[in-house]
């Protein structure tokens, strides 16, 4: 779990002229060998033929799906096999929904196979709080006795409010309060890298 402690001093070193400061943290090139290195380390940790049949990937909308499917690739390529994909929205799941002004926009669900016996790898872009993680275990619940579940997120920026860690990490990034983590990928945002700037003033904390 690689941290790059150089980025406290870029952040401090030089505000952005534009009047955001933002720092890149993963390339495009950077996310594609991370992936691999994260896909490689999964495999790893299912080496028997049987845990290769049990294991499932459920990437957490929105991001976390697109990142589900480039590790399904990925692993399906070295182990010539076809894995289980599903997703996860867990907006009905967040234990702050009745604080959420706004209706709340819910994406599809959808787990394939029945998760009795089966061990699961939820596919996240960040882990932070650990709030969307519990509310995703909360919904796994609902589809089968897992015998495992693990967690890989492209980003740990630690500041958690709950005893969760990922199994699987990308980058972990050393992070302030007021900065945020942006992922954009190229399926849902037509390019590939990971920046961290100041969180606007005028909005809120969620």
């Amino acid at each position: 779990m690689p941290k790059d402690k150089r980025l406290l001093s870029q952040r401090s070193r030089n505000p952005a002229k534009s009047g955001i400061n933002s720092v890149p943290i993963i390339s495009g090139p950077d996310i594609d060998q991370t992936l691999v290195r994260i896909a490689g380390d999964i495999i790893s940790c299912h080496a028997s033929s049987k845990e290769k049949d049990s294991l499932v990937l459920i990437g957490i909308h929105r991001r976390g799906v697109p990142l589900a499917k480039r590790l399904k690739a990925i692993i399906g390529k070295k182990i010539k096999r076809e894995l289980p994909l599903g997703t996860l929205d867990i907006t009905l799941y967040r234990d702050d929904l009745d604080t959420v002004g706004h209706l709340p926009i819910v994406k599809n669900t959808d787990i394939p196979v029945d998760l009795t016996d089966k061990s699961v790898v939820l596919v996240d872009d960040v882990l932070f709080t650990g709030r969307t993680i519990r509310s995703a275990l909360n919904e796994l619940a609902e589809f089968g006795r897992t015998r495992r579940i693990q967690l890989a997120v492209l980003i740990d920026r630690g500041h958690r409010e709950l005893p969760i860690c990922a199994d699987y990490v990308g980058k972990t990034v050393q992070t302030k309060s007021d900065e945020i983590i942006m992922v954009r990928l190229k399926e849902t945002d037509g390019t590939d890298e990971v920046i961290i700037a100041n969180k606007p003033h005028s909005k809120e904390a969620k």
